[in-house]
């Protein structure tokens, strides 16, 4: 058991790709969590398949390192804006945080975010400045745009006084001074040690602790992880769970297991006192932002206020020729039990049922988020479908108002005009360009809908040069119309298998998703058109035989490399009156109405309707 002045609860939080993850790596490397000899793998918190794949933090996971008898709880938060519902809910955990700020890039819109929320819950903040020994470091400059961060986000006197940490996360080495070079991270532990509080110690008072956060095992179902605000829990004790936002919930409970973090495992104790970060099992139903408290004096807890979502979408049945033949869970049933379970750990996400049985509006905090829980699921074994992404709206003051996202750009010089004209055609508000070096750091102002689409279109401007990233801003007046994409599809126009010959003369209409021997049906989406409007094409078409015709004739077709879409590339293709069609093996976009002539007379009506409201 650990005395609470020996302990320290802090979170690390930055923007993707900063080096969290990495540095808590370090962390645990220099505490003595590993043997000498043990074979460690990168980045051992992000223990996903899609974290490792992607290279970025999708869940806040929490581990504990040892440092002269005191010991750290740290928690490793998500970087990406879009799981930003992760990281609010974790500081309600913490005392302290490392705001993780990269030599070169400097603060990005994810910093400003965590460090907005964190100075609103008046936490302690050490400043590290990861990747010093990048060459292109600019430690003074960005030393200022910190400061600036700060004052413009209205920090405290003390909070102005933050102490900087200058360190290099990959080598393990950290310093107080920005021109020496660290040996190791004992400058970072001091710090630590130093300048965050301790939890306050509050053992004598009836028991409270807030449930931040929801792991699942199939053992032992939930497993609830929180901070014990104030008293002691205790093995088998007899517990109230109760809700600040719902008076009347109060429902009896046993504390069956209880853990502590060290190093990267879950340590089985019989009691904890107040300051602890611990997990509980043997609690079915209790979900994030419940209070566990004593059976005798049952207080709940205020809960972090979590940002509503501002990106929804339709899943719903796959109802395509190719329904049922490569997933395994396919009903209606299948998919609202599946996005019932993701509710309980993630707090961003919203699901609503429609008028129809088996479709379900899902909202979310942007592109990113939802493409993980489509992905996630589809690996799952799950086959379903998804309507084109879409904004929340709202109406303030009487006035319709639309999510607006503060968006960084970093691209080569030579390649600004083009980014600035381009998010100028979709209603972006340049606010400020900085010169560093042969690049530019652009800022603006966008509306979300504008952003659809437009990160393929960034690449190639920026000739794959180019860093964008963007973080919900405020909702602003509704800023017109825009139009999704500026180019049409090329559209199957029977079913069958592509062939070569087919595929050849397609091609001339633009650029092609499949190959040679793919099955299609009508209506399925085959390509990107090279002009505005849609165009049907049979890419099934055998050529037709004559007796005049040479042996090895067909050889002299060439097809140009087809182009291989990733699900975010899927999702932000997709044109108003198009679907994705989502399976374990493949991903299809399809036509609503599959039928070509059902299709011409739908778009006529919608037409002449638009012509009479007119």
């Amino acid at each position: 058991m650990h005395k609470e002045e020996q302990i320290r609860n802090i979170a690390i939080i930055a923007h993707v790709d900063h080096g969290k993850t990495t540095l808590v790596d370090a962390m645990l490397k220099q505490s003595g969590v590993y043997r000498e000899n043990q074979q460690v793998v990168e980045r051992v918190m992000d223990s996903n398949d899609l974290e490792r794949e992607r290279g970025i933090t999708i869940l806040a996971k929490n581990t504990a390192v040892e440092y002269k008898n005191t010991k750290i709880n740290i928690v490793d938060t998500p970087g990406h804006a879009d799981f930003s519902g992760e990281v609010e809910r974790i500081l309600k955990m913490v005392n302290g945080v490392l705001l993780l700020v990269d030599a070169s890039d400097g603060p990005m819109p994810q910093t400003r975010f965590v460090l907005s929320k964190s100075l609103e819950l008046g936490h302690k903040v050490i400043v590290v400045i990861n990747k010093i020994d990048r060459p292109d470091a600019r430690i003074d400059q960005v030393i200022d745009e910190i400061l600036d961060l700060f004052i413009e986000l209205g920090a405290s006197d003390e909070q102005l006084d933050s102490p900087f940490i200058f360190c290099s996360a990959k080598k393990g080495t950290a310093s107080v001074e920005q021109d020496v070079e660290g040996t190791n991270l004992i400058p970072l532990f001091e710090t630590i040690l130093e300048y965050i509080p301790s939890p306050p110690r509050n053992k004598e008072m009836p028991l409270q602790m807030l449930i931040s956060s929801i792991d699942y095992n199939e053992f032992v179902g939930r497993i609830a992880i929180g901070r014990i605000e104030r008293g002691m829990i205790k093995q088998n004790q007899e517990l109230v769970v109760c809700n600040y936002h719902d008076k009347n919930m109060l429902k009896k409970a046993k504390a069956v297991n209880i853990y502590q973090f060290e190093g990267l495992s879950r340590v089985s104790v019989t009691e904890a006192a107040a300051g602890n970060i611990i997990a509980l099992s043997g609690i079915p139903d209790i979900t994030i932002g419940d209070t566990v408290c004593s059976a005798e004096c049952p207080q709940a807890l205020e809960f972090a206020q979590i940002s509503a979502p501002t990106i929804e979408m339709t899943f719903s049945v796959n109802d395509s020729p190719f329904a049922g033949k490569e997933g395994k869970y396919v009903t209606s049933r299948n998919i609202r039990d599946r996005l019932e379970r993701e509710l309980l750990k993630d707090v961003s996400l919203k699901v609503s049922e429609l008028d129809t049985t088996d479709s379900f509006n899902v909202a979310g905090r942007g592109e990113m988020h939802l493409s993980i829980l489509i992905e996630t699921m589809r690996r799952e074994g799950y086959e379903f479908q998804v309507s084109p992404p879409r904004v929340l709206m709202k109406e303030i003051n009487g006035i319709k108002s639309e999510p607006v996202e503060r968006l960084v750009a970093d691209v080569p010089q030579e390649c600004a005009g083009a980014v600035i004209e381009k998010l100028g055609q979709r209603r972006g508000e340049l606010l400020n360009m900085t010169p560093m070096g042969a690049r530019m750091k652009l800022e603006f102002l966008a509306p979300s809908r504008g952003l659809f689409g437009y990160r393929s279109e960034f690449l190639t401007d920026t000739k794959g040069e180019g860093i964008m990233a963007s973080v919900f801003d405020s909702y602003a007046p509704y800023k017109g119309t825009l139009s999704r994409r500026s180019q049409g599809s090329l559209i199957a126009y029977e079913a069958g298998e592509a062939i070569t010959y087919g595929l050849y003369n397609a091609q001339e209409r633009g650029r092609l998703f499949i190959g040679p021997n793919t099955p299609v049906y009508e209506g399925m989406v085959v390509g990107i058109s090279s002009n505005s409007k849609d165009i049907p094409v049979n890419v099934c078409k055998r050529k037709q035989l004559t007796n005049m015709r040479a042996t090895g004739h067909d050889d002299a077709l060439r097809l140009v490399p087809h182009l291989k879409m990733s699900l975010e590339q899927c999702m932000e293709f997709l044109a108003d009156d198009e679907l994705l069609e989502i399976t374990p093996k493949s991903l299809r976009i399809r036509k609503r109405i599959l039928n070509h002539e059902q299709r011409m007379k739908a778009q006529s009506r919608e037409k002449s309707g638009a012509a009479g409201i007119k």
